[in-house]
């Protein structure tokens, strides 16, 4: 991590040493969970009432020199916003593979999959389970508003900063530390939204329920 990454404070700005502050940050990031406070799915239940759809795509990053590509795969619930797996490495079908492992089992079987035309998801997600379409479909329009959102908010990921990651694992770290905040933070927004989470509800709550998250 350069000193110009504001993903965590200024060593001066807090009274402590660079290397005691990267060193606490590595120590944040082992202790971050791997299933990145993502709401569990109750085959049983949500399965049956309602439609799980997944949204997945690839957002370009860098470690060190912008020779050196990491692509951040990612997939989201497309209903909760919360990101339920991702994995950073090369563009190949092996990558694409170890975020389909990631992804919760509920999803793996009930789930319908929206991504973008890269040949890579074929090999991996069952076509029965796939739907892929271009951009001018926006059937992935809520994964990519995300990678906008991890690119402003992650400063090692802007394009043309000075921010860069160094080494890989922290690199990895500091998207992981985004992702389980922002999870946390969407599952408290819908846990405060109660009535729109009700399992079973009336038909015209279920309609209004729609037309708002269309609105979203």
């Amino acid at each position: 991590m350069q000193r110009g990454d504001t993903s965590v404070p200024q060593s001066g700005a807090v009274g402590v040493t660079l290397k005691w502050l990267l060193g606490f940050l590595v120590q944040c990031f082992a202790a971050l969970p791997d299933h990145l406070h993502v709401q569990p799915v109750s085959c049983t239940r949500d399965v049956l009432i309602q439609r799980l759809e997944v949204e997945a795509d690839e957002l370009a990053s860098f470690v060190q020199k912008k020779a050196h590509k990491q692509w951040v795969w990612m997939a989201m619930d497309a209903k909760t916003r919360q990101i339920i797996a991702f994995h950073v490495g090369d563009r190949s079908h092996t990558r694409a593979e170890y975020l389909w492992a990631k992804i919760p089992q509920a999803y793996r079987q009930h789930a319908t999959f929206y991504t973008d035309q890269y040949v890579v998801y074929e090999k991996v997600i069952p076509a029965a389970q796939h739907k892929a379409s271009s951009k001018l479909a926006r059937e992935t329009n809520h994964i990519e508003r995300f990678n906008n959102t991890l690119r402003q908010r992650v400063s090692r990921l802007v394009r043309d900063a000075l921010s860069f990651s160094k080494k890989l694992a922290n690199h990895i770290g500091a998207i992981k530390l985004f992702i389980c905040h922002y999870n946390s933070r969407e599952l408290r927004h819908r846990a405060s939204t109660t009535w729109t989470s009700l399992p079973c509800r009336c038909p015209a709550a279920a309609s209004r329920s729609r037309r708002l998250e269309n609105r979203q």
